[in-house]
């Protein structure tokens, strides 16, 4: 096994050597929260790495088929070695494309993305980094006409988003008929401001499921809240 800085999971290690980012708690705790319960077909968009396709690989029922879609090269030439060195080959495809051309035959019972956010910010130097972390490549009208053009009647979407760009994200999503159902606020530490966003959308409205997840409850110590949610992949929750 490659220990070049390897992030390793209980079933599963990672290579983020050649990504634009490194494995990080955004996608760990999408890829622990999203609902996989009947979702044959899975798609990942933007999948980096390829962390969060192979979380819902692992979640996710034997016969589901996971499609990881990426458009910046080393990432998803590192998300193929990835999905190759785990337990789940058949199960996850990775395709080399922008989402906004991407077709498929078949609707996906359950969308994931942690997708670039930073819409009216700074620039970082890096272009990867600058491309992977600004909308300049997948905006959010973008995400969500993919999403609203490959997701079953059915299906759920699901995005982790900093929380003013997911209060944002909210607000579109309903103006193309996108309506949220589960809602987790993320932050470190009480006294913090809300960090992160998920939410969980469906095209029908409903009564949302609001939750709120604590990182730490003392110093480092995880809380317990955030060990349940992430035991089946930390080595040490």
């Amino acid at each position: 096994m490659k220990t070049r800085g390897d992030f390793h999971f209980k079933k599963f290690s990672i290579s983020h050597d050649a990504s634009t980012h490194k494995v990080g708690t955004d996608a760990v705790l999408l890829g622990a929260w999203a609902g996989v319960h009947g979702a044959e077909r899975i798609l990942d968009i933007g999948t980096g790495s390829g962390v969060i396709a192979l979380m819902l690989a692992q979640r996710s029922a034997p016969a589901s088929k996971i499609d990881a879609v990426e458009l910046q090269p080393h990432d998803a030439d590192q998300a193929v070695e990835n999905v190759k060195n785990s337990p789940w080959p058949e199960k996850v495809t990775v395709l080399r494309t922008a989402i906004q051309d991407f077709v498929s035959e078949k609707p996906y019972d359950l969308i994931v993305s942690n997708p670039p956010y930073f819409i009216n910010s700074w620039l970082p130097p890096d272009e990867n980094r600058s491309k992977a972390r600004h909308s300049n490549e997948l905006s959010f009208t973008d995400l969500l006409a993919s999403v609203i053009r490959l997701l079953a009647p059915a299906g759920l979407f699901a995005v982790v988003l900093p929380y003013a760009e997911g209060n944002q994200f909210l607000r579109m999503a309903e103006t193309v008929g996108l309506y949220p159902i589960r809602k987790l606020t993320f932050r470190s530490r009480k006294n913090k401001p809300i960090e992160r966003l998920l939410i969980e959308f469906s095209r029908k409205q409903s009564q949302v499921k609001s939750e709120e997840l604590l990182l730490y409850k003392i110093n480092e110590e995880w809380t317990d809240e955030y060990r349940a949610l992430t035991r089946d992949f930390y080595l040490k929750a």
